[in-house]
């Protein structure tokens, strides 16, 4: 923990002859002709007591020189520090066989001060032996004034000491040298507080290499710390008298911190507070608390603020959320479908929950509600949802309902006040608008946007207003503003210019709001820009408008399509009108076909990027084409990257007819930006040959791929490849693109298995008579070639049935012909081999024949994404087989001659949770359930959309095989 920098050394001395200057009087032996003690003068001109010995001339000399008695002190190891001065023998040539310049250091140790003239001996035997001190300088010039002196400095040690104290003594064996000053000192680690504790002035070890260890003690409002599991502070003390191996630590208490460079533990202040035992600082209290006392560990709530038992206790204080916003409300058949917004006021956290609180009121409320009764049912739940939603079915018809939306959290159970709620009335007998299917821009500047919109598809009474939602699309959703207008038709000022907003609208009918329309994106003029009033310009569409949306698209397109007849010279109204539409008129673009474009390379200006040829490499031809070959090569556009890319090349001596139809696929596919959608990356028409440039698809075309890689992929992965497909599909259906060729064949795989619709095939695309894939097209399609986004849907469903039988081949062997009969038959594909059942259902669901009961892409991507949010919806499959054995029947009726109630009927769909709905409502026979409508079945209690659908296909093959073929409302 402590580093030897930290402390300075300390000594104790022992004896010290530096400035004696009277006798100090030791025992010389012999008592003459030896060691004598005499006053000299110092190199400062000072008188000093010194011991002389010069018998050279006399060989064997023994001269002993002994201390007085030294106390040792404790010390375990003591150090002497030797001055002294020796005559170079070199310099006595007469005598330089008997002299000598060293001379021998002894000690002994003795618990007793009774030294006498002959004891301790005067020989070796009692005495130890600390070293032969050997001098580094010595003198031979002789001056007028004396000596010319050089003096040596040693330091010895000896130890270890155990004994009261001890005798020094010098042995002369023939030197001529004078010993100056004699220091005994022993090392000790002085006292010290470090590290919040404070250890004792311990005395250095008996050996050089030793470490006496010290106990510390924690100073006041600290305590031990220790990470490594040992108990006890310690230092130890090192044979030079340095503190080192810090052993555990003391740290700061809590309610105290740091101070005076860790020697003391200092109390936080008022307002501030520390949670823990440690060296942090104090922090202020967090928000929403207080501390009133120094040394505060912990902040206190403010009143009406808490922290949940789940809360540190340095976690900021939290309140109750504020009550939901906007709750609206939309009766589908017997349910109630409750939606609204998070709290303006969440308290600080985030973890906010919602409860749903169902009453029944009397009429007109003449009396006190109740709680509605434990029948009625609430999905996902009634407590605890996450989501800003809840469907409520099981409820009686004409009857007076309030719900309350309870916002809470995890201080609520703290709080003595009740959790705020919105509440909203429901009558059963009356419905909301629907949702304002589409909103548009009339006109914009730089601070204000005019927005219109048709009325709701189902008003279910008379509008009395719309209410508009909209904030700035940079911003938090929660910021929004709301303005209320009595028409279809509004004007929102106070805008930021060059902003992005995000509009909604719903209608008001006596019985309340209808759910908000989707979100729409519009943006304010940018500082510079005229101002946009499209009412100057296009009379014929604000009038539409305010008749409603569909005429608005059907005028649009008139307008477009007469423009596009004509010359193109005529191109500044035919430019503004057609940026109007595809940009600015409904807040969407919309696809337009290149064949309206009198002249095919404008559509490639407007739509494709001319890239420069030498930024094209191509490495390795890896197909071909209808109009030539398929590469794979690189792009580098300048300041860029480098990377892969695919390249379609137009063979030599093509006709201005091919070159046409090549590059339409580029003024297509230029149209589109979406990650699960074919990238153009530009075309090269300046140069040969004539290239279109798209992004690399490494897997290649999916049917393959599966092939390929058959069973190696997870269902949830083949689920999250059909999700790709579906976003893909809904993008060109919000598009206005109709595909027409939609097939496991025309998608394309990367390498992270993310599939993408080649949009631009024009295969099947030509006239009347053209070819068209039989396999994967819809009934209204191969009979009347009736293309639409639902035909889309339905080859999307062939789709899905490739994915989950890895690229085989629909309807397998089956002539085009037996394939048309089967479908006209009601016959489907069979779920394929390990198939979860929710998807096959959702084939089904694609494979309707009435195009306008099957479902949109947006609910098509919803479905796949609560499967794979819920995989465990995933796990139950059905038990068809790779292929049928007699007929396409996959959801061909049970054996109804073999079934004799409706029970039977029930558990063969697993449908048998109803058996007590179809008793009660008296649906016992085949013939009276054969008759059910969408209505009777919501009527008798089944509220799941699923299970509604599943028993209508099942009555509408009930009716097959009774033959009753009149249709069934879905």
């Amino acid at each position: 923990m402590f580093s030897s920098a930290y402390f300075f050394l300390e000594t104790e001395i022992l004896l010290d002859t530096t400035s004696e200057t009277s006798e100090i009087g030791w025992t010389a032996h012999p008592p003459t002709n030896g060691w004598d003690e005499v006053s000299v003068l110092d190199d400062r001109k000072q008188l000093i007591r010194t011991f002389e010995v010069c018998n050279v001339a006399v060989p064997g000399q023994n001269n002993w020189l002994r201390t007085h008695f030294i106390e040792r002190r404790g010390a375990h190891r003591v150090h002497i520090r030797l001055r002294f001065s020796v005559r170079d023998c070199a310099s006595m040539r007469t005598v330089a066989s008997s002299c000598k310049e060293t001379f021998t250091l002894y000690y002994n140790e003795s618990d007793t001060d009774v030294p006498t003239k002959e004891h301790p001996e005067w020989y070796e035997g009692p005495w130890s032996k600390v070293d032969t001190v050997a001098a580094d300088e010595s003198f031979s010039q002789v001056d007028s004034t004396g000596k010319v002196v050089k003096m040596n400095v040693k330091v010895r040690s000896f130890g270890p000491l155990s004994k009261r104290g001890f005798f020094l003594a010098f042995q002369d064996s023939g030197a001529c040298m004078s010993l100056v000053a004699v220091q005994v000192f022993f090392y000790k680690c002085p006292a010290v507080v470090k590290g919040f504790a404070s250890f004792p002035e311990t005395f250095a070890g008996g050996e050089r290499t030793s470490l006496v260890e010290a106990p510390g003690t924690c100073v006041p409002d600290a305590e031990e710390a220790s990470s490594t599991g040992s108990s006890g502070v310690r230092l130890h003390c090192n044979g030079e008298g340095e503190w080192m191996v810090a052993i555990g630590r003391c740290a700061c208490r809590a309610g105290y911190e740091p101070a005076d460079d860790e020697k003391i533990c200092k109390a936080c202040v008022t307002g501030t507070f520390k949670a823990s035992v440690g060296d942090a600082r104090c922090s202020p209290c967090p928000t929403h608390s207080y501390s009133s006392t120094p040394g505060s560990s912990e902040c206190r709530c403010l009143t009406r603020y808490y922290r949940s038992s789940s809360d540190i206790s340095d976690a900021p204080c939290t309140s109750t959320p504020s009550a939901p916003r906007d709750l609206s409300y939309e009766i589908i058949g017997s349910n109630v479908l409750l939606t609204w917004r998070l709290p303006k006021d969440l308290g600080g956290r985030k973890d906010v929950f919602f409860n749903v609180v169902c009453k029944v009121c009397p009429a007109g409320f003449l009396g006190p509600c109740v709680h509605c009764r434990d029948s009625v049912q609430f999905e996902p739940r009634q407590n605890g949802l996450t989501e800003s939603r809840v469907q409520v079915s099981n409820l009686l018809a004409r009857v007076q309902y309030v719900f309350e939306i309870q916002a809470v959290n995890l201080v609520t159970e703290l709080s003595t006040d009740a959790p705020q709620y919105a509440s909203i009335n429901v009558s059963t007998s009356q419905s909301v608008p629907s949702a304002v299917p589409m909103m548009h821009q009339v006109s914009r500047t730089m601070s204000s946007i005019t927005l219109s919109w048709p009325q709701p598809d189902q008003p279910n009474g008379i509008i009395l207003d719309y209410q508009l939602r909209y904030f700035d699309k940079s911003e938090d959703e929660d910021n929004s503003f709301t303005l209320t207008s009595e028409t279809n038709m509004a004007t929102i000022s106070n805008l930021s210019p060059g902003k992005i907003y995000a509009f909604q609208v719903r209608a008001r009918t006596a019985v309340g709001y209808g759910p908000y329309s989707g979100k729409m994106y519009f943006q304010t003029l940018v500082g510079g820009e005229r101002s946009e009033m499209v009412q100057d310009r296009l009379p014929l569409i604000v009038g539409s408008a305010l008749g409603g949306l569909a005429f608005l698209v059907i005028a649009a397109i008139a307008i477009l399509a007469i423009v596009f007849k004509s010359k193109r010279r005529e191109t500044p109204y035919t430019d503004r009108l057609q940026q109007y539409i595809t940009t600015r008129g409904l807040g969407v673009k919309y696809y337009i076909d290149p064949s309206t474009y009198e002249d095919p390379n404008e559509a490639i200006r407007e739509f494709a990027k001319e890239i420069d040829v030498s930024f094209v490499k191509i490495e390795e031809v890896i197909g071909s084409g209808e109009f030539g070959e398929v590469c794979f090569g690189r792009l580098k556009p300048p300041g860029k990257r480098e990377y892969t890319v695919a390249i379609k090349t137009l063979k030599a001596g093509y006709s201005d007819e091919q070159r046409r139809e090549f590059l339409s696929e580029a003024s297509i596919m230029g149209q589109f930006e979406h990650p699960n959608v074919i990238r153009l990356e530009g075309v090269v028409t300046k140069s040969r040959p004539v290239m279109i440039v798209t992004e690399f698809m490494e897997n290649g075309s999916l049917d393959s791929f599966l092939r390929q890689k058959e069973g190696q992929f997870s269902v949830l992965q083949l689920v999250g490849m059909l999700r790709g497909i579906a976003a893909g599909m809904r993008y060109l259906s919000d598009m206005n693109y109709v595909h027409r060729d939609l097939a496991a064949r025309n998608i394309l795989v990367n390498s992270n298995l993310v599939c993408k619709d080649d949009a631009s095939n024009p295969t099947y695309t030509g006239a009347l008579g053209g070819k068209i894939p039989i396999r994967w097209t819809a009934p209204e399609a191969i009979q009347y070639r009736k293309f639409t986004s639902s035909s889309d849907v339905w080859s999307f469903g062939i789709v899905m049935w490739e994915v989950m039988s890895y690229g085989e081949r629909p309807y397998w062997d089956m002539s085009n012909q037996d394939v048309i009969n089967a479908i006209d038959q009601d016959y489907r594909l069979p779920p394929p081999p390990d198939c979860p059942t929710v998807l096959h259902l959702l084939m089904l669901d694609c494979w309707q024949k009435e195009r306008v009961q099957r479902p949109k892409f947006e609910q098509i991507v919803n479905a796949l994404d609560k499967m794979i949010r819920k995989p465990s919806a995933l796990k139950a499959t059905g038990t068809g087989n790779s292929r049928p054995s007699q007929h396409l029947l996959s959801n061909s009726p049970p054996d109804f001659p073999s079934l004799t109630n409706a029970h039977e009927w029930l558990d063969a769909i697993k449908m048998g949770r109803y058996k007590e709905n179809f008793d009660q409502a008296g649906l016992t026979t085949f013939d009276v359930i054969s008759r059910m409508t969408l209505e009777d079945i919501q009527r008798i209690g089944i509220s799941l959309v699923g299970h509604q659908k599943k028993i209508l296909n099942s009555i509408q093959l009930m009716r097959v095989h009774l033959n009753q073929l009149e249709p069934v409302e879905v």
